[in-house]
């Protein structure tokens, strides 16, 4: 089983990566670029048994900082 996690800075929390971005995409010529949000993708190879639960466990406790970051899973 497969897990996909998706971690994102929350909505109102700074993302200097994400301007960067913006910034760089400018400067190539490419002006319809608003704005830019740059997170993680986190692809878990998940033994037989390893539950949702367990995952939700391992982004509150390393994957994701809750504090500044949401996150999804995806279980496949």
């Amino acid at each position: 089983m497969k897990a996909r996690v998706h971690v994102m800075l929350k909505n109102g929390v700074l993302d200097p990566q994400g301007e960067a971005v913006r910034h760089a995409l400018g400067a190539m010529g490419f002006d319809g670029v608003a704005g830019v949000r740059q997170g993680k993708v986190i692809e878990l190879d998940l033994e037989d048994g390893t539950s949702e639960a367990d995952v939700t466990a391992m982004c509150e406790k390393l994957l994701a900082n809750t504090v500044i970051e949401s996150y999804t899973v995806e279980m496949s």
